[in-house]
């Protein structure tokens, strides 16, 4: 999974901060958990970032400071909404195979 280089300073900040870290591992849990299906947890969890992003970057340096935050277009989270649900919960066990003819016999 490749993120862009907003996605990747703002996973570096909540890796590197242990109060963010918890805070965003719980909403990512609690997204994926209330959310009907992957995509649905993924689309809520990416624009929870974006907003986190907008109102974090005007004031930390390590993403952007002012300066980015001024003339920031709206970019996309996705890959890092899809790389935080995957490595902080644990996976939904898909629908069961139909059952086939039996070929072995």
């Amino acid at each position: 999974m490749s993120l862009n280089r907003i996605e990747l300073a703002l996973y570096d900040y909540i890796r590197t901060h242990p109060e963010e870290r918890q805070y965003w591992r719980d909403k990512v849990r609690a997204r994926v958990a209330e959310a009907p299906d992957a995509p649905a947890a993924v689309a809520r969890i990416e624009s929870e970032l974006w907003r986190y992003f907008t109102e974090r970057s005007a004031v930390l340096p390590a993403l952007g400071g002012n300066e980015r935050a001024s003339r920031a277009n709206r970019i996309s989270m996705k890959n890092l909404a899809e790389f935080l649900a995957r490595i902080w919960t644990e996976p939904k066990p898909g629908k069961p195979a139909p059952a086939g003819p039996d070929l072995t016999g």
